[in-house]
């Protein structure tokens, strides 16, 4: 069983910097594939990254130019850099692992970007 931990979230201006990062521990064979999800007030939780153990990258339309996600595979761990802040960013910030036993989900962490 995977164990996510993530961290970075916060308050930040539009056109701000933040990192988020997850690292997971516990019982598992092989980690598959990490990455970022997230929620807004009333909208459903979306893909905003992922990135698989071979390297394999991808973005949701609305964070390509802006986010990056990397990924090391040997400790297990998934950051994700985010420039150019939007208020539309704002929301809550999930990651995500698939890993040999199925997938799983952090308890999130808040991101708020003001205007």
């Amino acid at each position: 069983q995977v164990h996510l931990v993530e961290s970075g979230g916060g308050l930040v201006q539009a056109g701000g910097s933040l990192r988020l990062s997850c690292a997971a521990s516990g019982s598992f064979v092989r980690i598959l594939a990490m990455g970022w999800y997230r929620q807004a007030p009333g909208n459903q939780r979306e893909q905003v990254a992922t990135i698989t153990s071979g390297g394999t990258t991808n973005y949701a339309d609305s964070v390509k130019g802006r986010f990056t996600i990397s990924g090391d595979s040997a400790k297990n761990t998934v950051d994700l850099q985010m420039n150019n802040l939007k208020p539309e960013d704002t929301a809550v910030y999930y990651c995500t692992s698939a890993a040999d036993g199925g997938v799983t989900w952090g308890q999130g962490t808040q991101v708020i970007v003001s205007s």
